[in-house]
């Protein structure tokens, strides 16, 4: 069985179809249609909802795409919907400021616009704009209403008064103690069913007995294969209650990130050595798939469009796999075999992902180029990640998605600029050395003429920016 707090009424399912996501559940079965499916894919935000969870002896809470999450993942956590915003016939504070500014036009989206807003309320001290653009990229409004949402944001943030999950935050820490998970808990509708371990060697046993089974964490890729493509998943085994593989531990040599880490959980360890790659983060799909979506999904996917391989593979990150009690390392460039195909063996999984601190003379770039700004799958993808010492390029780790079936170094370019001194008319060899490393396929996202293009375009906007770089690092010690 699983349970979790709806608000602050316990829930427990011992049947239920672990097909069955957060959104059907609430629409479905308790009723509660205050919650909208517009794409039940993640993208439009209307279906957003807010989970809490324990965080020493405070709730932390995030919002999340209930049409992308499995109702076997919110074992343990508290679920928090439209419907519970309103308390003794008051309006809450961000459905007020919704009112007062005009936010809600057809009034489809606003239920979502308004969960994100409560979960960047309780997350902020005060008006951000940028922290607001970031907590409403995954919410469309089709009636173009963002100025008054926006307004709306301001007015929750800046007017922000403590409300009842404040007032009753000590019982819910009571009550989410209380139900915290224990041992490995199954939710079984007969025919189908997901096992929830709580230790990586519990997960490989369980993993190694049932090598069909689909493994859950985010879930933002998964789950599209029921709410999209109608398939069913008869075994899944939840990994987000592991915590080993929640950790990310920060060395002198490297950043060990556990494959169930959420991204939004894995941006200052990242962001601190590579800039570059917080800020690709910012962009990966919206905040509520970062809360939930993981670093290891997104390698494990296998997608020759996911934005975090090509920078790992630049960086010369590694992964541990795991099966049984046997593990093994792999240079992540090795894992990806061919579209959709990959190293990993029967009942083996990621267990964490080693990214090799920043060294000296080390200059990172990644750009990542799609259609939208916020909340878009990459057209093109790209990560430079070169050593230049006395203006002579000592290495050269170069990796592109979205060029290949999988994504790749571009070997021929590297080639092209190790042991070169870094200038004008190197650089345009080593761009003509991309069409010899990749040829791309035209889709309905590029074609392939506009991805070669872009990729050797890429090449020369890093270039002016390291040039720019050591300009600027020049002057400063002068001066």
């Amino acid at each position: 069985m699983i349970q979790f707090l709806l608000n602050r009424e316990l829930r427990t399912e011992h049947a239920l179809d672990p097909n069955i996501t957060a959104l059907n559940y609430l629409r479905e079965h308790l009723g509660k249609s205050g919650t909208k499916e517009g794409c039940a894919s993640g993208d439009c935000g209307a279906c957003t909802v807010v989970v809490g969870e324990l965080d020493n002896e405070r709730v932390r809470y995030r919002s999340l795409n209930s049409c992308l999450t499995f109702v076997a993942s919110l074992h343990g956590k508290q679920l928090i919907t439209v419907e519970d915003l309103k308390h003794q016939g008051q309006l809450h504070s961000v459905q007020q400021a919704m009112v007062d500014c005009h936010g809600s036009q057809c009034g489809f989206c606003t239920p979502g616009f308004v969960m994100s807003l409560f979960a960047l309320q309780k997350n902020s001290s005060g008006f951000d704009k940028a922290d607001t653009l970031e907590a409403l990229a995954g919410n469309l409004c089709r009636c173009t209403g963002y100025r008054p949402i926006i307004d709306a944001a301001e007015q929750a943030c800046c007017q922000k008064q403590p409300d009842q999950f404040d007032a009753f935050e000590p019982q819910t820490v009571a009550q989410l103690k209380a139900i915290a998970p224990q041992d490995t808990a199954e939710l079984n509708s007969g025919d189908k069913r997901c096992l929830l371990p709580l230790t990586v060697a519990d997960l490989a046993d369980i993993y190694a007995a049932n090598p069909e089974a689909r493994l859950l964490a985010g879930g933002t890729d998964l789950a599209l294969e029921v709410t999209q493509f109608h398939r069913e998943l008869p075994v899944m085994i939840y990994v987000g209650h592991i915590e080993a593989m929640k950790r990310v531990e920060v060395t002198a040599e490297s950043i060990e990130i556990g494959a169930a880490t959420a991204l939004s959980d894995c941006y200052a360890a990242l962001a601190q050595d590579y800039p570059d790659f917080g800020e690709l983060l910012h962009r990966f799909a919206s905040l509520q798939i970062r809360n939930q979506g993981t670093l290891g999904g997104n390698i494990g996917n296998a997608s020759p469009i996911g934005d975090a391989p090509p920078l790992l593979i630049a960086l010369g990150a590694q992964i541990v796999l795991r099966k049984g009690n046997s593990s093994r390392t792999l240079p992540i460039e090795d894992y990806f075999l061919d579209y959709k195909v990959t190293a990993r063996q029967e009942a083996e999984f990621i267990e964490k992902i080693i990214v090799p601190r920043q060294q000296a003379n080390q200059a990172f770039r990644a750009y990542k180029v799609s259609k939208r700004l916020d909340d878009d799958i990459s057209a093109v993808c790209a990560a430079f990640n070169l050593v230049v010492e006395d203006g002579v390029v000592h290495s050269a780790r170069i990796a592109f998605g979205g060029m290949a079936a999988i994504p790749k170094r571009a070997a021929a370019c590297e080639a092209a600029l190790k042991g070169a001194v870094l200038n004008q008319s190197q650089i345009e060899l080593a761009c003509a050395a991309l069409a010899e490393d990749f040829t791309p396929l035209s889709d309905f996202r590029a074609s392939k003429e506009y991805r070669l293009l872009v990729a050797q375009n890429l090449l020369r906007k890093c270039f002016l920016e390291l040039q720019a770089a050591d300009v600027e690092t020049r002057v400063s010690a002068y001066v």
